[in-house]
This record gives C-alpha cells, structure tokens and sequence, in this order.
C-alpha cells in the first residue's frame, strides 16, 4: 500500500489484499473484504469505503472526483477488469466483468449490472434490476433465485479470501 497523501487507508484486520493490488488513500475497507490481484483503489481525490464481505476482483477499479466518493455497500462482487468511478453501489450486488459504473451514479440493492455495461453519469437503478448494454438499461427484476447466486459468489470470494491471508 502506498501512502502519497496525508489521508491513511482504514483497512479492517479481517480483510485481505492481494500483494499486487494498489490500495491508497482515503480507503476504507470493512471486514472480511477482499481486493485481488492487479486491482486498483484510489482514495488519493475523494473517499473510498468498501463494506463488508466485499470482493473487488483481479484489475478492478475504484476512483473519484472531487465531492463525488465512491461507495461499494456489504456483499458486493465487483467483477474483474469492471470499473466504478464516483458513484454508490447498495447492498448485495453483482458489478459484472469489464462493467463502468460513472460519476454520481447509484445501483440500488441486489441489482445484477452485467457483463460490459455502462452506467451513465447520475444513473439511478432501482433495487433488483437486472442492466445490460451500453448505455445500460434495465430489462428486469433480478428473481430470487439470482439473488441466492449473488451470495454464492460473494461467499466464495470471502472464504477464497481468508485461504489466501492464511497462507500467503
């Protein structure tokens, strides 16, 4: 971790950060979360808090603009290479691959923002929407099934997580 600002991360002893990943800032990382391999959070302008149980996977990034912080929520899965930049994501989400999440834009709870989408700039999702394409829109709800997936994901991630702080 690097620390070029006077602003110093918050990590909880409980997370886990991969050794290649950057993490500098203002950065709050809550417990049990991860931050894998290649990824990248930068709190160097505005804040980033990350909830609990959260997984920012393999060159993912999470930045801001000034007076727009970035907000991952508990239980989130941001999927590789996906980007969220400024804006709030709630509880219980899936940010697919390679999806953007913009400035002041907010993913209501148990949404499913697929694979490659991109959420414009000041975009509000509804809770449980399901979003694809660029620009993204919302096609459904996510049904109950989905979400029972959603925590398989991110309960896999955390348990990945606590083998590799383990071990490495």
């Amino acid at each position: 971790m690097l620390n070029i600002h006077k602003r110093a991360e918050q990590i909880d002893a409980t997370a886990w950060i991969a050794e290649t990943a950057t993490v500098l800032g203002d950065v709050w990382i809550g417990a049990g979360s991860s931050v894998w391999f290649g990824a990248v959070l930068r709190g160097d302008v505005e804040t980033i808090r990350i909830g609990e149980r959260t997984n920012v996977q393999d060159l993912a990034c999470l930045h801001a603009d000034p007076g727009k912080p970035c907000t991952l929520g508990n239980r989130i899965t941001m999927g590789h290479q996906a980007i969220v930049h400024g804006a709030t994501v709630e509880d219980e989400c899936l940010i697919g691959m390679g999806a953007i999440v913009l400035n002041g834009a907010h993913i209501g709870q148990q949404s499913i923002i697929g694979a490659g989408a991109l959420i414009a700039e000041g975009k509000v999702i509804p809770p449980r929407s399901l979003v694809v394409g660029m620009p993204g829109r919302v096609i459904r709800q996510v049904s109950d099934e989905e979400i029972e997936r959603l925590a398989h994901g991110w309960q896999h991630y955390a348990d990945a997580a606590q083998h590799y702080k383990a071990r490495v």
